[in-house]
């Protein structure tokens, strides 16, 4: 059942649970990951970024899928736009039942964050879309696993206020594109900035973090737990496997089973996250 992003964070913040956050890149994805939600009977958000977009080269095609898989699942599941650059990207976005977008300034300088984040917050609220924003920078996106300049828990407050933003992903540890998962977070950092904001904390870059530290984190703080590069590996590492016979030509023969697993592995990761109850959603 596709449901706004806001009620499935909203009850996961009021349980104090997490909220399990993957990437799409093809409709494999977006099936493996409602799977598993629904393996696991917990909501979760399906995530398409700018670069997905980008790689398909249209947005309708990805998002009408993946909010199509998301209007059939038995589970809540909500649609967001993740590291949006181009305010023209969100205004694409916002004619189509997307539940949110994570607006992405965080490289600029800070006066240019606020200013940029906050039209696009009254944008999106203008249009009932809730927004994620992120102060510092988690870095890695081009495949340096530096964790980035760490969020100030004074200055998130500032942001928050400034901005409107509902919900901010914070620079404490963690850095994107990472394959293992060695990261080191800062749980006294998390905690400092949640006592700082009203709003929910965002962890990007969560591939690279260790389980026992995912669960710390959710403990810490932090409510919405995003992942991509660990399932994409997943993925891959089946096709790879199922590939070693060199006598298959039907795609279905190695993508269907790398879906599987990595519908499996969302299940485990959303018992992990001790991920909202899908009945916990109204």
């Amino acid at each position: 059942m596709l449901r706004p992003t806001a009620d499935i964070v909203s009850a996961a913040v009021a349980g104090g649970h997490g909220v399990g956050a993957f990437n799409v890149v093809q409709l494999e994805h977006a099936a493996a990951i409602v799977a598993g939600a629904e393996r696991a009977g917990t909501a979760v958000l399906l995530q398409i970024s700018e670069n997905c977009v980008r790689y398909h080269r249209s947005l309708t095609p990805v998002l009408e899928g993946a909010l199509a898989v998301a209007a059939e699942s038995s589970v809540p599941v909500a649609v967001h736009l993740d590291h949006v650059e181009t305010a023209s990207l969100v205004r694409d976005g916002a004619t189509h039942r997307i539940g949110s977008v994570m607006f992405d300034a965080s490289t600029a300088p800070y006066a240019e964050n606020v200013a940029a984040t906050r039209q696009i917050a009254e944008f999106c609220h203008a249009r009932g879309i809730w927004v994620e924003a992120e102060l510092g920078e988690v870095g890695g996106k081009d495949g340096v696993h530096a964790p980035g300049v760490r969020t100030d828990p004074a200055e998130a407050r500032e942001f928050v206020a400034a901005t409107g933003v509902d919900a901010l992903a914070v620079a404490v540890g963690s850095s994107h594109a990472m394959t293992t998962r060695d990261a080191r977070l800062d749980f006294d950092l998390i905690t400092a900035i949640k006592s700082a904001v009203d709003v929910p904390l965002v962890l990007h870059g969560s591939s690279g973090v260790p389980d026992g530290d995912l669960a710390r984190a959710v403990r810490s703080g932090i409510t919405k737990v995003n992942i991509s590069t660990h399932l994409n590996k997943v993925f891959t590492d089946e096709v790879r496997h199922r590939l070693g016979d060199g006598r298959l030509v039907d795609t279905r023969k190695y993508l269907g089973p790398a879906r599987d697993r990595v519908a499996e592995e969302v299940a485990r990761l959303l018992g992990v996250l001790d991920a909202v109850p899908a009945g916990s959603v109204r």
